[in-house]
């Protein structure tokens, strides 16, 4: 049990506003108290919540209290990397408990918006809007907004609004004309976003800036589909935690700079690994250009009480995140953490198949990887994991499309099922979603976890291109997942340290990592974008 205490100085509340009390996250439940009076508790430590506290304030002074309890023996918690043990063993780390995240006040009006997301239909040339407010308008109201790009005025539009929620679409008429879609759709390559702006009118107007990227992504063809085509995905596994700072960044600068320096190793993708981020850290993957699969920390029990934690937090999650053009995966579950006997046990499969149901319900835009590893039951993309010491192993399983069947329908190389109760294969792209994860042999006594040990510098980077090349001569792998960004605690297999230094240049391991991208399939992808690219720089442009 931790305790939190801290004075402020109330900002200037007018009739008609708000005071709320906001955290980004808390882990794992909190009780917060404002001059005494209790103004609310949460639970769940990687999601935001938000407490009013006008009707608590006081003169002068103000005080805040807050318990955060996170028991450490309770593995029905989804608690994902953090140890349930006092010292980290395994895969597993240190704790963290309490606040994790930034917290702040804001002065809202009496009538808000708590909730605004914006999905793109790119293929109809219109984007919709899903509003909340935080209480039902005792009148309509009007609602305003404006969408522009490179400061000029893509498309206005204003509503009347009488729900509490409010569903409704704009036209984007500048995306019918093919040749010049480049300058609003969103890619890693050309993080185009576009500028919005809200006004919710009323006694108090509630004005609300922000931005959305407009881009598909789906599967397809055995591929990845990112506005439409197929996309080759580059991605590392990130654990983002900091020696000096641990689950928490120790900068703003910092949660920038871990994207840049994804971007410099040549990855165009993030798989964040049993983390709901920062949303600092997906602002810069939006605006720098970098794709994310978001997944959900894991429970390490099988509970009545594990199902309920986990779900609600995984809404929460979504909810939060979802108007993230970079977010273009959402992975419920890892390596049947929590799940453990789903491969003989139908309660537990049921439950890895509601979660990508209620996944695809709260957001059927984009695709939902039940169960990422093994022993997957419903899922848009087979996701496999393969800790193969060199190229010749992996090349095995996943260079022939017999291979990959027979691996698909048996046994996988964790000695697991990869896909359960005999579901079709169809089209769905394959990925190799965690690979490698080679670190410098240990020294005697030193703690260690790894998959794969070098040498040396040379061969490290000798091994590095053998596993990659061998990944480049796969034509039916749509993308992998390489372990992993920076040394962690007790797991020394990142490509960079965990004070972020490299651990080969950073021009070598861009040459190795987009050896894949370099392969047939994907040069004939590259040279029609580039003739799109071409097409649309002499035409006449829009905006």
């Amino acid at each position: 049990m931790i305790w939190y205490h801290r004075t402020f100085t109330a900002p200037q509340v007018s009739a008609g506003e708000k005071l709320m009390l906001n955290f980004g996250a808390v882990d794992y439940a909190a009780t917060v108290w404002v001059n005494g009076h209790c103004v609310g508790t949460h639970e769940g430590g990687h999601v935001p919540f938000a407490l009013d506290i006008t009707h608590a304030l006081g003169e002068g002074e103000q005080t805040i209290v807050l318990r955060a309890e996170d028991p450490p023996e309770d593995v029905r918690i989804p608690r994902g990397k953090q140890d349930w043990l006092e010292a980290p063993h395994s895969i597993w780390y240190y704790r963290t408990s309490g606040i994790w995240q930034q917290v702040w006040l804001s002065v809202v009006p009496d009538l808000h918006l708590t909730d605004i997301h914006f999905i793109p239909d790119v293929a109809n040339y219109r984007v919709r809007g899903d509003f909340r407010l935080n209480t039902m308008p005792a009148e309509p109201v009007a609602l305003t907004v404006k969408l522009s790009a490179q400061g000029k005025l893509l498309a206005q539009q204003t509503m009347m609004v009488a729900d509490s929620e409010l569903r409704f679409e704009i036209a984007l008429p500048q995306l019918e004309n093919g040749v010049h879609r480049d300058v609003l759709l969103w890619t890693p390559e050309r993080p185009n976003l576009i500028d919005v702006e809200i006004v919710l009118e009323g006694p108090q107007p509630d004005r609300v800036h922000s931005y959305l990227g407009m881009r598909s992504v789906g599967v397809g063809g055995q591929r990845f589909l990112l506005n439409g085509l197929p996309y080759y995905l580059r991605m590392v596994l990130g654990q983002n935690y900091w020696p000096e700072s641990h689950l928490t960044a120790p900068s703003p600068e910092a949660l920038r700079r871990e994207v840049e320096l994804i971007k410099e190793m040549g990855f165009n993708g993030v798989r964040i690994h049993q983390k709901i981020e920062d949303p600092r850290f997906l602002y810069w993957c939006d605006v720098l250009g970098l794709i994310v699969w978001e997944e959900m920390p894991s429970a390490y029990s099988f509970s009545n009480s594990a199902i309920e934690r986990l779900s609600k937090e995984w809404m929460a999650a979504i909810r939060r995140d979802k108007s993230h053009p970079c977010i273009v995966a959402w992975v419920p579950l890892n390596e049947s953490w929590g799940v453990s006997q789903i491969a003989d046990r139908p309660d537990q499969q049921h439950y890895a198949s509601a979660l990508y149901h209620l996944t695809k319900a709260l957001d059927p835009s984009r695709p939902a990887i039940s169960n990422d590893g093994w022993e997957l039951v419903e899922s848009d993309i087979w996701s496999i994991h393969d800790y193969a010491p060199d190229g010749a192993g992996l090349k095995s399983r996943f260079h022939e499309p017999a291979d990959i069947e027979a691996m698909l329908r048996g046994m996988g190389p964790a000695r697991r099922r990869i896909v359960l109760n005999d579901l079709p294969i169809g089209d769905k792209p394959v990925m190799l979603t965690e690979f490698g994860g080679l670190s410098y042999l240990p020294k005697q006594g030193e703690k260690w976890h790894g998959y794969s040990t070098v040498d040396n510098e040379q061969d490290f980077e000798d091994r590095l291109r053998d596993i990659f090349t061998a990944i480049a001569a796969m034509p039916h792998v749509a993308g992998y997942c390489y372990t992993q960004v920076t040394d962690t605690e007790q797991e020394t297999n990142g490509l960079l340290t965990a004070a972020r230094e490299p651990k080969l240049p950073f021009e070598t391991l861009r040459d190795i990592t987009t050896l894949a991208a370099a392969s047939v399939p994907h040069e004939q992808i590259d040279s029609a974008r580039k003739k799109a690219r071409a097409a649309a720089q002499d035409a006449e442009p829009i905006l």
